[in-house]
């Protein structure tokens, strides 16, 4: 499959300069088949295949690489009908760290037997082998946080309620699936593989995709109840079931444009159509936000899902020392034993979540903004 001798124009919503690796890598999934419109968001940064922060429409073809093999993953949020303050103490902080820990694992329950049966409404995988998968290391996963970026934040709001928010994503399906399909998919040169949705591999991928996403969602919803029993044990407050937002931001999904059904790929972008409520959170022990979408159709109705990361892992972690981390945290509740393990997860090694939300501010409106009180993440 050859590429476009010249890509298709790209739009995009800086809030820094592109470096040149990401400048070679939104080129390249410009110029790739089929490839009809390509939109970059500010929280753009280097992934494998096609970078974070990168959304891309097709007619036919669909890109794992424009995906990302965490299918699904998003973020979560509900609302607590008590004041942030109720948490923010030496008293209940504490409490509900170390019921987190008991009750929301990192990695995997410890067996089948301590783990929740897969939703039915979750459908059929396409696949034999996966679904073996599924019964197994998805049950064992379900409700499961995840390293990296990964967490679960209580925060405050402006008027000091108290809010939960969840990112986490399909975690092992997601990777099997992806592996699963990309070992026959067509090569597209410059290191990217495609699928045709009118052949019968590129159906039963995509099918695949829309089954992870749900599984992610189902994942989230089983850490936010997991993480609300904590609370309603120490605080006596119950979440509010009508607050609930979920939204991915790892996806494929036919939509409607002037110019007719396209197949959207979101890889660390989030759906914005107009009047859609969002969630874009900083980094760890920075602001977060909800917003609501404009529905701009040259950003593919698009947003970001973040801040963005503003240096690799590699090098936050030779750069930024544990005291920079508890300084930058501040006075976050979280467990002080993992700082070591933190310093690429630190809000310097992330873009000023601010300037993103200002390169974008045509794309969402913002209609809440959060601060971090407790902080419970992998390492």
């Amino acid at each position: 499959m050859a590429n476009k001798p010249s890509g298709v124009p790209v739009r995009s919503w800086l809030a820094a300069p592109l470096t040149p690796d990401v400048k070679k890598a939104i080129d390249r999934i410009a110029r790739a088949e089929d490839v009809q419109r390509v939109a970059i968001m500010p929280d753009v940064h280097l992934a494998s295949g096609v970078c974070i922060g990168t959304v891309i429409a097709t007619t036919r073809l669909i890109y794992p690489h424009a995906i990302g093999s965490d299918i699904g993953c998003g973020m979560a949020a509900i609302a607590f009908p008590c004041e942030a303050e109720a948490l923010d103490n030496a008293m209940a902080a504490p409490a509900v760290l170390a019921e987190l820990r008991k009750h929301v694992p990192i990695l995997r329950h410890r067996s089948l037997a301590n783990s929740a049966a897969m939703p039915p409404s979750l459908g059929e995988l396409s696949v034999p082998a996966l679904r073996t998968v599924a019964e197994r290391e998805g049950r064992i996963e379900l409700g499961t946080l995840g390293r990296g970026n990964h967490f679960l934040e209580f925060q405050r709001d402006q008027e000091d309620r108290l809010w939960l928010m969840v990112h986490s994503g399909s975690r092992v399906m997601g990777q099997e699936i992806t592996r699963a399909h990309t070992a026959n998919a067509e090569r597209a040169g410059g290191g990217l593989v495609s699928l045709d949705t009118s052949a019968p591999a590129g159906q039963a991928y995509l099918n695949d995709v829309q089954w992870a996403v749900r599984y992610a969602a189902a994942n989230r919803f089983a850490m936010i109840q997991s993480a609300a029993a904590a609370l309603k044990s120490i605080l006596n407050v119950e979440a509010n079931p009508d607050s609930f937002i979920d939204a991915s931001h790892n996806h494929a999904r036919w939509e409607r444009y002037p110019e007719g059904v396209r197949l959207v790929h979101r890889k660390g972008a989030s759906p914005a159509e107009v009047g859609e409520v969002g969630l874009i959170p900083g980094s760890m022990g920075t602001a977060s936000f909800h917003v609501v979408g404009r529905g701009v159709e040259e950003a593919l109705r698009s947003s970001s899902h973040g801040a963005g990361r503003a240096m690799s892992r590699g090098k936050a972690g030779g750069h930024i020392s544990t005291r920079q981390v508890e300084d930058e945290l501040g006075s976050v509740w979280l467990d002080r034993k993992r700082l070591f393990a933190l310093s690429d997860e630190a809000p310097s090694a992330y873009k000023d979540i601010r300037a993103v939300m200002r390169a974008q501010r045509d794309l969402v409106r913002i209609t809440r903004e959060l601060t971090p009180v407790l902080s419970y993440k992998g390492a």
